[in-house]
């Protein structure tokens, strides 16, 4: 699978993989929305390897247009909306929603490219009103798929139970086995009753810096070839 990048702004990593690989724990079926899509990487791959009818929203155009581009070279259909979500009028009810939101805190010092910093920064997508939002468009029994800052797993669960959104499977995500974790992947139901299930750590590199085999295998099944230019979409 190729998929077009611009060679300055926000590209997708390794958590956008590890994502994709979670995500696929749970078989995705049905109509699937990603937020702040990006170039698309998430529900592209979900889209190749699942018989699902994908969404993609972004409040920007220029990655939405890669997104639908990259959409376009691969051979699959997609339906792409320009706009903030929070504030995106969207009639059709979905039984995935996935995101990579936008995390990190906006007190640090912020990058100045306006594309990485809408990519990175919280306050472009806060999550108490990302959750709230996706309550409104799940299906009855719709699965909200996500990750985020595990430092902030506290506020992340109590939104997801304010909104009804149950918690269901969590996993912690660690560079190294003696390292704490800085991403958490969470598997949300609405209206589910289902106990909190957490998975076993995912550890990314072993002691030589080598992948382990675990994150090695999640690369292996997307399969990605990255092209990074600027150029007429």
């Amino acid at each position: 699978m190729f998929l077009y990048q611009p060679t300055k702004g926000y590209a997708y990593n390794s958590d956008s993989i590890f994502l994709y690989d979670f995500i696929s724990i749970f078989k995705p079926k049905g109509k699937l929305l990603d937020v702040g899509c990006g170039v698309g990487i998430i529900s592209l791959l979900l889209s190749r390897d699942f018989n699902i009818e994908t969404s993609i929203i972004d409040k920007q155009e220029i990655m939405l247009q890669y997104a639908k581009k990259n959409y376009n070279i691969n051979n699959i259909q997609v339906k792409a909306y320009l706009g903030d979500f929070i504030n995106y009028e969207i009639e059709e009810r979905f039984d995935f929603v996935i995101s990579n939101p936008p995390f990190y805190n906006s007190d640090v010092i912020q990058s100045e490219n306006r594309h990485l910093n809408i990519a990175r920064y919280a306050h472009h997508l806060p999550i108490d009103e990302l959750i709230k939002k996706v309550k409104s468009i799940l299906k009855p029994k719709g699965r909200f798929v996500f990750c985020y800052d595990a430092k902030q797993i506290d506020n992340i669960l109590y939104n997801l139970i304010k909104n009804k959104i149950n918690p269901e499977v969590l996993r912690f995500v660690h560079s190294k086995v003696d390292r704490n974790s800085k991403l958490v992947m969470i598997c949300a139901r609405l209206n589910s009753k289902s106990m909190l299930k957490i998975l076993p750590p995912l550890i990314v590199f072993d002691k030589n810096n080598n992948y382990n085999r675990e994150a090695k295998n999640a690369f292996l099944r997307a399969s990605t070839n990255s092209i990074k230019g600027d150029y007429d979409i």
